[in-house]
């Protein structure tokens, strides 16, 4: 089954995570060991996130311009492998287009599909401000509808180079992300969602939300995306909060507002020992609404979070 399949498979409300790759010169036994201390809760699937290559260019003492590394990690496609073959759970790898060509894309795909791995979340990923010289637009899908586009001719066997060869036997099912609080980029609510129905009806099979920390944000996302004609499944996803920097930290970088009474909690915290006790209770009272509300699976950012999301789930489920 797809992972839209296993979403609405049932009238439970299920259970997934995402995890980060680790970082270069880490191997995957940290990955491992948040998957055991989650699995027991039964997820239905597991996202694995995709990271461009950060970098950026500096002067060297020469006077020449040099491109260094700030950050790498290792590559989705081989995490995800080694993911399903070591628990049989779904996976589903991140595919992002912006710090990657087409070209290396059709080269993920074709590697995901020769080991079994036809589900994929297609994102345009991070911005490339920090590239002095970033890829020509020829190369690189600059926008997830593009990406989509360049999933679609895949399934259809239609190749960068314009062969065409026999489509996959099974296609590549995708989805895609959406934003209960507005993209960042988007000039209002509007137009973000029109962005978000064309990727719909591009394709794509459910939408899985921005981490959110007011339940009324997601129901009212939910509600006008069905106003405009989105059907698919809309998983809301959240996230428990671990550290007190993370009332600014996670507001700047994901675009989502944190409710007043909830912030004034964790600033009444004097350690992270307080603030990762008041978030999951936070956050098993968001699942718990969710849950008395229907959803159908319940989406959670596991970003330093493992042993909270743990907590959550054991409360919850």
């Amino acid at each position: 089954m797809t992972a839209a399949e296993l979403v609405l498979k049932d009238k439970e409300t299920k259970f997934s995570f995402e995890l980060l790759p680790p970082l270069k010169g880490n191997n995957i036994d940290r990955v491992f060991r948040s998957i055991d201390i989650l699995k027991e809760f039964n997820p239905q699937f597991i996202n694995i996130t995709s990271h461009r290559e950060e970098y950026a260019f500096e002067t060297n003492g020469q006077g020449y311009v040099e491109k260094k590394v700030i950050r790498k990690r290792p590559g989705t496609v081989a995490v995800a492998a080694a993911i399903q073959n070591k628990y049989g759970i779904k996976v589903i790898p991140h595919i992002i287009s912006r710090g990657f060509t087409k070209t290396e894309t059709e080269y993920a795909l074709i590697d995901l599909n020769f080991m079994g791995i036809h589900d994929i979340l297609v994102l345009r990923g991070d911005d490339t401000h920090k590239e002095k010289y970033p890829p020509r637009h020829e190369e690189c899908n600059q926008y997830a509808i593009e990406l989509a586009q360049q999933v679609n001719n895949l399934n259809k066997g239609i190749y960068l180079d314009g062969t065409s060869n026999e489509p996959f036997e099974t296609p590549f099912a995708y989805g895609v992300a959406g934003y209960p609080e507005k993209h960042e980029e988007a000039p209002n609510m509007d137009s973000d969602l029109l962005y978000l129905k064309a990727k719909v009806d591009a394709g794509a099979e459910y939408v899985m939300t921005q981490m959110f920390f007011d339940n009324q944000k997601y129901y009212d996302f939910v509600k006008r995306c069905r106003s405009i004609g989105i059907e698919v499944p809309i998983i809301p996803g959240i996230k428990p909060i671990t550290t007190a920097n993370q009332l600014n930290v996670l507001p700047k970088i994901f675009s989502c507002d944190i409710p007043e009474d909830f912030a004034r909690e964790l600033r009444k915290c004097k350690d992270n020992v307080e603030v990762k006790k008041v978030s999951v209770e936070w956050t098993i009272q968001q699942a718990l609404d969710l849950k008395k509300n229907g959803v159908p699976i319940i989406h959670f950012y596991t970003m330093m979070a493992t042993e909270s999301v743990r907590q959550v789930a054991e409360a919850v489920y």
